[in-house]
């Protein structure tokens, strides 16, 4: 049966809106995040530096609007793509590795010990001397958010001392430290072990480089060993030293909620 005008015409509008919805116009940060590349801070610096070129011409906005469709976006030479689907991974990273893609003298990175199809990236950092929960992602949006000051996510570590440490330097934690001359972090600070105070759990929310190393050194106290043990409700549990799995749905949605992500619950 042949439609009338006025129904072709609410046809027309109804695929043209189910195409607007299908392929949405997003910003090119959030494509770059999307892809694999990195955080969505990481990608911002790549932007801006001018290493990435949307249809052979170079764009340094990260707002930038894109179509994953119909735009072709470069990335220091090599086209890009969104993925069709994220992957959440926990890592008990050991020490002695990088969390980055590759290291220009060779080092090991994270990635020799991760065996995934998907294209993923560091939720954040763990330092070279330190081992532990290390999350991995391809969810530019909740990494993030993940790592964004304003979520204040709270990561709980195992701490192993040089010396005993004296209980009444505890509140000095969650009053805060200056750290690097002009920065002042705080923390919580106890003991599983009451008889041995060289051993201790610091629970931050914030993420400096090196944050927990410098404020023992700040007090003088030096850090032998550092073990991540939880990133919001994720933990370390029983999995083992250099393993990994993937992230539950339980889990992945527990983060989501964290930082307002959850369906219905954007912020």
């Amino acid at each position: 049966m042949e439609l009338t005008k006025p129904k072709k015409q609410k046809l027309y509008l109804y695929l043209k809106r189910q195409r607007r919805t299908q392929n949405p116009m997003i910003r090119l940060n959030k494509f770059l995040a999307q892809s694999g590349i990195g955080s969505r801070r990481f990608v911002e610096k790549y932007i801006k530096s001018g290493e990435v070129v949307v249809n052979g011409a170079p764009f340094t906005s990260p707002s930038h609007l894109v179509d994953p469709e119909r735009d072709r976006v470069v990335f220091r030479g090599n086209p890009v793509e969104m993925q069709a689907y994220t992957s959440y991974i926990i890592l008990n990273k050991p020490r002695g590795y990088l969390t980055t893609a590759k290291d220009e003298h060779g080092r090991k990175t994270v990635f020799a010990l991760v065996n995934t199809p998907a294209r993923v990236f560091p939720v954040g950092r763990l330092d070279r001397d330190s081992e532990g929960l290390l999350l991995l992602t391809n969810d530019g949006e909740l990494s993030n958010r993940l790592i964004h000051p304003r979520y204040k996510i709270p990561k709980q570590y195992l701490v192993y001392l040089n010396a005993r440490f004296p209980k009444e330097l505890v509140k000095k934690f969650r009053q805060g430290i200056v750290i690097d001359q002009k920065v002042r972090v705080t923390g919580e600070l106890r003991f599983p072990n009451p008889a041995d105070s060289r051993i201790c759990t610091v629970t931050i929310t914030q993420g400096k480089n090196r944050q927990i190393r410098k404020m023992f050194a700040a007090l003088g106290f030096r850090v032998r060993t550092l073990q991540r043990l939880a990133i919001g409700p994720i933990r370390l549990n029983k999995l083992k030293l250099g393993s990994w799995r993937y992230l539950s749905d339980r889990e992945v949605l527990s983060l989501k909620e964290l930082v307002g992500l959850a369906d219905g619950n954007q912020k």
